[in-house]
């Protein structure tokens, strides 16, 4: 698989990573053989970058990968494991950002993971506030000369956000919901992280798997899938949840893409092929619920660059059935 470098991490990983979220919750059942079965066939097909929280599942998704990561040998696996930090804060509010509860946050990741030194640790998408603040970025100063963490990035909502992390010296990534239907990074976020050595973690990929294309207006999804019970943003942004479009829309668009699958390969190969073509990309991070899709995925890096043609009706399809419903909102 392609490598790329993970900006200020100085890591190479694969251009296709896993994200972890199925293995913790709110995506339906998956159990623990199933969820070691998916890391076993990504990592073996090529994925390099996993991305877990201390969140996903209350812990069991960073456990799940500790487990793996020590049947592959534990830190020296060649691995890299970014988690985030910050959502067990209760209320989630900006004053509970402080050194002390990081220092509470990564320890317990790291007993979770199993590890001294976490690669990379992400606030999750904070309060808007928090990364305006200086005592933010001294803390996670301090947990990297104390070898809590090697390198910190952070996962935000929108642009704005993402311009006033880029903006500080030792934020090593981005993590930003980037897809076909996601394009607003592409105008300012992307550049401004290449000039800045920042990396990119492409989140979302799929568009909560709208962009599988295998959805109609009939699929159900399990009571404990986000995809049911988030549509609105009724337990976190909305944005999180088909991308913040709205569900018919998404899928009539989705059939338009679909439309454009190259002999051979997938929608969701398209899709994320799509992300991995844009200049300032490190990484993707499509998750995935059992081996078969995470194999799918990694493959997706051996497609070929899209040609022109393809791009262009993707933005064509972005800017006549999407853009109005989420451009604007983050």
């Amino acid at each position: 698989m392609e490598t790329r470098v993970l900006g200020r991490t100085g890591r190479s990983v694969g251009v296709v990573g896993l994200g972890c979220w199925q293995l913790g919750g709110d995506w339906g059942d998956v159990g623990d053989e199933t969820a070691l079965g998916v890391l076993e066939a990504a990592v073996d097909a090529g994925v390099t970058f996993l991305d877990t929280a201390d969140v996903y599942g209350d812990g069991r998704s960073e456990r799940l990968v500790g487990r793996f990561l020590a049947a592959r040998g534990g830190a020296g696996s060649g691995l890299t494991v970014a988690t985030k930090m910050g959502r067990r804060a209760d209320p989630h509010v900006a004053d509970a950002y402080t050194l002390d509860a990081f220092r509470a946050w990564t320890d317990r990741s790291r007993g979770n993971l199993g590890v001294d030194t976490l690669d990379l640790v992400q606030l999750h998408c904070p309060p808007t506030a928090v990364l305006s603040r200086e005592s933010t970025y001294d803390a996670l100063d301090t947990l990297v000369s104390e070898q809590r963490i090697a390198a910190y990035g952070v996962s935000v909502e929108t642009v704005d956000e993402a311009l006033t992390a880029i903006a500080r010296p030792h934020v090593a990534s981005i993590q930003i919901i980037l897809n076909v239907f996601r394009r607003k990074p592409l105008e300012q976020v992307l550049p401004a992280a290449a000039e800045a050595g920042v990396g990119i973690v492409a989140r979302v990929p799929l568009a909560s798997g709208l962009l599988s294309g295998k959805y109609d207006a009939s699929t159900q999804f399990a009571e404990n899938d986000h995809r049911s019970y988030n549509r609105h943003g009724e337990a976190f942004d909305v944005g999180e949840t088909f991308s913040g479009v709205p569900y018919d829309v998404g899928v009539a668009a989705a059939r338009e893409v679909a439309a454009l699958t190259p002999d051979g390969a997938t929608t969701a190969q398209l899709a994320l092929r799509w992300i991995v073509d844009q200049p300032g990309v490190s990484v993707v991070i499509p998750g995935a619920r059992n081996p078969e899709q995470a194999r799918a995925n990694a493959a997706a890096a051996d497609l070929a660059p899209l040609p022109q043609d393809t791009s262009d009706r993707l933005r064509a399809i972005y800017d006549e059935r999407i853009r109005e419903h989420v451009h604007g909102c983050w």
